[in-house]
């Protein structure tokens, strides 16, 4: 498995006295010489359970040591075999396809809330800490830019960008604040106050309604008919989606993320929330964080309308864990199909803005939302020169963004995609949400007729370059006790 799995089962290695102090009454096997002991991902949170019990024995023993009877023995039980909701390919697939860059892809089934892939890149090889760690790797890992001993999945918080767009709109539909059919004009900004808000597009994208202003990411939009919903919707809304919250798996430094709303703001900078703090959250922007998992579950409750729950471990000891039926998020069906009609818009119409990494087979398509975020303030002057993203240090780069889910017509699974500073979310992100969207679908290498003609040549290069497949479940167990 190696680098593959770093992150979501972690490693053990020799107990400290940190570990020790983490436990009320620490079980006395841990000072066992060379024992070992679970230090990240699951192999830390299910520590107890892999860990099994340790057997004793209770023995007579004369004046010089030697043992003369038995006196009781508590025979030990092996540590628990979890079985994982991951596949093994799709996984593997994931890793791969992240190669390279500084990024996490989350694949959720969007009905039961199985976690089909959870990659976070670069990872690293949790072997070398078992017998202690050298120091020339330890260093390699620490200063790495890239951050390989992060997992971006969960403890990543990132502003989401576009993305948090269906939720805006989700929030002024069900506030009744916005029809749909309503054209507002974008001119390329917005005027507050002496500020200007811009969209992305300069020159503007003319007359939007709701569907379009998804399918062109429009930002002017959402600048509109936030000043009309208000930032406690909009947060109440995000918070109902999966931000601001933990998710409930079994991994440690899970990220809550940030929904912010006026007495967070207080609270954090004792200061008033202001009207640009709303524009500003209404794209993802701002205050507002957002882990690539919690991406995931926004995009699996749009898909499915159901408060669905990721869910990490799928048996235990051969045992199935409970599925429990999602209940309904309790959004007016149609204010969802609206969302999802622009989503589709995104990927499969003519000038959307994931159009060029759409999936071809209809039978399968995609619906999905780019995401650009801005990781620090740009000026008048830095908006003028317009530069490439090359041309920008890589760590004050854009992110990248992708979510999405399909097929449009029958959803099964849900997707998101962070690559760290990796410039515009249709170019750098919506091509790899598409080809890991397409290995799940297919559970092995899709068919060149999955993608466009035009990009056929180059999808029989990097396919080339691709893993075998190799299904099934992934399992983490343990041999400590």
């Amino acid at each position: 498995m190696g680098e593959d799995y770093s992150h979501a089962i972690g490693y053990v290695g020799p107990v400290s006295e940190a570990d020790l102090a983490r436990f009320e009454d620490p079980d006395p096997v841990l000072q066992i010489p060379g024992y070992q002991i679970g230090k990240t991902g699951l192999e830390r949170q299910k520590d107890n359970l892999l860990r099994g019990v340790a057997g004793t024995k209770r023995v007579e023993i004369n004046a010089v040591g030697r043992v003369m009877r038995e006196l009781g023995r508590n025979d030990g039980l092996k540590g628990a075999d979890l079985q994982l909701t991951l596949d093994n390919d799709l996984q593997h697939y994931a890793q791969h396809r992240l190669k390279g860059e500084s990024a996490a892809a989350v694949v959720m089934d969007v009905h039961s809330g199985d976690i089909r892939a959870l990659a976070s890149t670069p990872g690293f090889d949790p072997n070398q800490f078992i017998f202690g760690i050298s120091t020339t790797y330890w260093n390699s890992l620490i200063e790495n830019e890239y951050r390989p001993l992060a997992d971006k999945t969960i403890s990543g918080a990132y502003p989401p960008g576009s993305t948090v767009k269906m939720v805006t709109a989700l929030a002024a539909l069900e506030a009744g604040l916005v029809d749909p059919e309503e054209e507002i004009y974008c001119k390329g900004y917005t005027e507050v106050g002496n500020r200007r808000f811009h969209c992305w597009k300069r020159g503007g994208h003319g007359k939007m309604n709701l569907s379009d202003s998804l399918k062109h990411s429009c930002d002017v939009y959402y600048y509109e008919i936030s000043q009309r919903v208000g930032i406690e919707k909009i947060s109440e809304m995000a918070r109902r989606m999966g931000f601001g919250t933990k998710p409930a798996l079994p991994l440690p430094s899970i990220t809550s993320g940030l929904a912010p709303d006026k007495q967070w703001k207080f609270d954090r900078y004792n200061e008033e929330w202001r009207i640009g703090d709303t524009l500003n959250a209404a794209i993802g922007q701002g205050f507002v964080l957002a882990s690539p998992m919690q991406l995931a579950v926004m995009t699996a409750r749009l898909a499915s309308g159901t408060a669905v729950e990721p869910r990490l471990i799928q048996r235990v000891n051969g045992v199935a864990e409970p599925v429990e039926r999602a209940p309904s998020m309790g959004l007016n069906p149609r204010h969802l199909d609206l969302v999802k009609l622009g989503m589709f818009k995104v990927a499969n119409e003519n000038r959307g803005t994931a159009y060029k990494a759409r999936i071809d087979d209809r039978a399968m398509a995609m619906a999905g939302k780019t995401g650009t975020a801005q990781v620090r303030g740009i000026s008048a002057e830095e908006r003028e020169a317009d530069l490439e993203n090359d041309e920008i240090p890589w760590k004050f780069r854009d992110h990248a963004l992708y979510v999405g889910f399909a097929p449009y017509d029958n959803p099964r699974y849900a997707i998101s995609v962070v690559i760290e500073h990796g410039g515009a979310g249709s170019t750098a992100a919506a091509p790899v949400a598409r080809d890991i969207m397409l290995r799940a679908l297919y559970g092995a290498m899709p068919p060149l007729s999955a993608y466009p003609r035009n990009l056929w040549p180059e999808i029989r290069e990097q396919q080339a370059e691709e893993p075998e497949s190799n299904p099934g479940n992934t399992s983490s167990g343990s041999d400590r006790a």
